[in-house]
């Protein structure tokens, strides 16, 4: 189902006259109010330890429970990209980023309440302050450090994650 087919009503009048311009775009024919769907910004961390393992968490919630992940979320709004993947990785592992580096971005989409949440992801290579602190908190039931050459992508539950990851590890040994 496409996500404008849930908005139904116009938000600013009420009117049932809400209608879809085009794919990506409703508009009420009665008071004219323009509705883009725009993608939500979210964000992913690569966190690797001193032995150059990568820090991997299990989702503890839909959508993709149980599965493998990166530390990362959604972007607040008011925050920006970076400060939205630094406070993700303290919410789910307690550890302190002290710098992220933007490295590259993928769309996605993201199963939700039964709402697809068209996503940009960016992704991010983090330092942390010690990764000896790593907890696990919030979405996150689990986590483990793995060998780059020990992912196996096909357990992410997440496209942009696994698609990121190949990008990630094929980038990393060409160094």
């Amino acid at each position: 189902m496409h996500p404008l087919s849930k908005f139904r009503y116009c938000p600013v009048c009420g009117s049932k006259h809400f209608e879809e311009q085009d794919e990506k775009s409703k508009k009420c024919d009665n008071c004219g109010f323009e509705y883009y769907l725009n993608p939500s910004a979210a964000n992913v961390a690569f966190i690797l330890n001193e032995r150059n393992e990568l820090l991997v968490v299990t989702r503890k919630k839909e959508p993709g429970k149980g599965t493998l992940d990166l530390p990362g979320g959604f972007a607040d709004i008011g925050e920006t990209a970076e400060q939205g993947v630094i406070r993700e990785v303290r919410e789910e592992t307690g550890l302190v980023v002290t710098r992220a580096q933007y490295l590259f971005s993928y769309p996605n989409v993201y199963l939700y309440s039964d709402f697809e949440v068209k996503t940009l992801d960016s992704f991010y290579l983090c330092e942390v302050a010690d990764t000896s602190r790593v907890s696990t908190h919030d979405d996150v039931s689990d986590f483990r450090w793995l060998a780059l050459d020990d992912i196996r992508t096909e357990q992410f539950g997440l496209r942009s994650v696994r698609q990121g990851l190949i990008d990630f590890i094929n980038g990393r040994r060409k160094i």
